[in-house]
């Protein structure tokens, strides 16, 4: 059965990554969320997609520049404040802490394939051990040394490759690595009904993004891909839910 993510919470609706739209997301039906992190200048694992602040918060500048003291006063509803009013960017072990008391499935993406935090790895590991959740977490990178090193720290915690380019032989990349996953981007030669069969012979779980139009969803669910990443979750479990009373 395809596991639905919500991708960077539901944020077709809430602003991303934020506990509203996580929160949100797991309402709507997913089977677990997607968050990005980065490093503040005094080394706390925040939960936000760019390496500029620009685009998401009333701040300016890049994350790896900013102290927390300073990145917790943000507002991070970007165009949402009629809706949501005021909300910040959390901190990793805000998301964990809340997913802590829950059971579904969490994907954290390590942001450093622009920008290389070091001690990112080391961090984030602690943080998910500390939380007891290493059974429900998957570690992605387009940075796929880092997915190495988190392999060789903690061999016991999924990893899955991002990409958005076509992988030669990309079964036998994946478990060079070693990953047990393969999340390449929607609507490219990197997933085919061909790829989805070849992943799934070599025990390769296959979770394609951003998956956000009905036709997609339903033929990765049709095509039993390991899960989709969806900015509209509510839209992904209508789909599951008639397939599933079809079969």
């Amino acid at each position: 059965m395809t596991k639905i993510f919500a991708h960077r919470g539901a944020s077709g609706h809430y602003p991303e990554n934020t506990m509203i739209a996580f929160e949100k997301g797991i309402e709507n039906g997913a089977d677990g969320i997607e968050l990005d992190v980065q490093l503040t200048k005094d080394g706390h694992i925040v939960v936000i997609h760019d390496e500029r602040l620009d685009r998401t918060t009333s701040l300016k500048g890049f994350v790896k520049d900013t102290r927390y003291d300073v990145l917790k006063t943000a507002d991070a509803a970007a165009g949402h404040q009629q809706t949501v009013g005021d909300v910040r960017v959390p901190l990793l072990e805000d998301v964990l802490s809340w997913a802590e008391k829950k059971d579904f499935l969490i994907n954290i993406e390590l942001k450093n394939s622009v920008i290389r935090y070091e001690g990112m790895e080391e961090k984030v590991l602690e943080t998910v051990k500390r939380f007891k959740i290493e059974e429900r977490t998957i570690l992605s990178a387009f940075n796929h040394e880092s997915l190495a090193l988190c392999g060789r720290l903690a061999p016991h915690i999924e990893r899955a490759v991002l990409t958005s380019d076509v992988l030669y032989q990309a079964d036998q990349y994946v478990k060079s690595i070693p990953a047990a996953g393969y999340h390449p981007k929607l609507h490219s030669p990197a997933v085919t009904d061909e790829v989805l069969q070849q992943m799934r012979n070599s025990s390769i779980k296959v979770r394609p993004y951003t998956v956000n139009r009905p036709d997609d969803m339903e033929h990765l669910m049709k095509m039993r891909a390991d899960g989709i990443f969806t900015d509209f979750p509510e839209r992904a479990a209508a789909i599951a839910k008639k397939l599933n009373r079809t079969n």
